[in-house]
């Protein structure tokens, strides 16, 4: 095996086992600092070993291990501790405590712990992407739009407290689920999206193993909340989006609009069984309870995934369902999508003046700038257009979107 396939091993298995590390040894030292310190480790150990000694049969295995030795390593040279002989007791101590809750799985339990209500919303989904999910900090700052130093201190704020309060790792009886499942909606969504286009440098466009995640643990919680109108619709927007992901990026490596996708490729299976789920949850709304964020996105997603080619858009449809969207959720990114459906209603001429309005808040979000010179091609103005394929180029971080965007760009030539 050579250096390069040696170095994609180690990729995938930091992109497969990084949860689990983690969420075993925070399950053992009831630390989140210790847990995340001492996978990172053992991962760096992987980089310098596996070169010379070769990938081991194992690699989850053998990360497991080496992350717990790691952590015993740093707990015996903080043995002066007051509370040494508890630490101690640990470090000798492979009985794993007995799991809490309705289902037992180490990486659920660590959602609900990073997701309790004694953070801001904001904080437990960022902690969460990043230690349950794996994902950077700079991938975590690009989904939240702020800078990377201050999503890093805000994290560390959030380990902090819940060291200082004590929450135990564990899954939340009945009775706490409706004050924490909000959050972990929010992470998984974020998770999600994530593996479904990647940000991050060096790391595959599409990342199935983050988008598979999220569908099996947002299924657990389903399971757990069988009468969650919005479990159930986040369940249905995962599936009905993933059910696109074959048809997504091209042989060449560049990311294919839903216009140009090949709709026979999509995921038969994973469509029907998505709206099979939004069919239940309008039924619920028929009957009077009022749809919420992930039921609408389901909703749209259901709309796109019923068109047999594009030109069957029922976009009067989605551009309704935006509308209703915007009452719950008035971020400039759903108004920014909404101008997309609006370009197909009123014309591109109308939907720029919308999307402009949203530049203060949306400057450095490629997606804006995407939108904005889509609509620009549209009307004829080729300059402005491509000016705008280059701010988007330069604030895109998937490596298939870039290979897109620079494509639409020089058509414009």
């Amino acid at each position: 095996m050579n250096d390069i396939d040696v170095r994609e091993a180690i990729t995938q298995a930091h992109h497969e086992e990084w949860a689990r590390v983690v969420a075993s040894l925070t399950r053992r030292f009831g630390d989140l600092d210790i847990a995340e310190e001492a996978a990172a480790e053992a991962f760096a150990t992987a980089v310098r070993r596996w070169p010379a000694d070769g990938v081991p049969p194992n690699p989850g295995a053998w990360l497991t291990t080496t992350a717990n030795r790691q952590a015993i390593d740093r707990i015996r040279r903080e043995s002066k501790r007051d509370d040494k002989h508890r630490k101690a007791q640990m470090v000798y101590d492979d009985d794993s405590p007995e799991p809490v809750g309705a289902i037992d799985d180490d990486r659920l339990r660590l959602i609900f712990t990073c997701c309790h209500p004694a953070l801001a919303m904001e904080t437990r989904v960022a902690l969460t992407l990043r230690m349950v999910a794996g994902l950077t900090m700079p991938e975590i700052a690009r989904a939240f739009l702020v800078a990377e130093s201050a999503m890093g201190q805000r994290i560390t704020r959030a380990k902090a407290k819940i060291k200082a309060a004590r929450i135990p790792y564990r899954m939340p009886s009945a009775d706490d689920l409706p004050a924490r499942v909000s959050g972990v909606l929010a992470v998984l969504y974020l998770v999600f999206n994530e593996g479904y286009l990647a940000t991050g440098p060096g790391t595959d466009p599409v990342r199935h193993e983050l988008t598979a995640e999220a569908i099996r643990l947002t299924r657990l919680i389903r399971v757990l909340l069988p009468d969650d109108g919005e479990v159930a619709g986040l369940l249905a927007l995962m599936l009905l989006t993933e059910a696109r992901r074959p048809a997504r990026v091209s042989a060449g490596g560049e990311l294919v609009a839903l216009d140009e996708q090949d709709r026979g490729a999509w995921d038969t299976a994973l469509i029907a069984e998505g709206h099979r789920l939004v069919r239940e949850r309008l039924a619920a709304a028929a009957a009077g309870v009022a749809p919420g964020r992930y039921q609408i996105l389901a909703a749209i997603n259901a709309v796109h995934t019923s068109a047999r080619d594009i030109r069957d858009t029922d976009w009067s449809q989605v551009l309704a369902l935006y509308d209703q969207l915007v009452r719950l959720d008035s971020s400039p990114i759903v108004a920014l999508n909404r101008a997309i459906a609006v370009a197909e209603l009123d014309g591109p001429e109308v939907a720029l003046a919308a999307v402009d309005r949203l530049e203060p808040r949306l400057a450095g979000y490629h997606a804006y700038h995407a939108t904005r010179a889509d609509l620009l091609r549209r009307l004829a103005r080729g300059r402005e257009s491509r000016a705008a394929y280059g701010k988007a180029i330069d604030l895109a971080g998937n490596t298939a979107e870039i290979a897109y965007l620079i494509r639409r760009r020089d058509q414009l030539r």
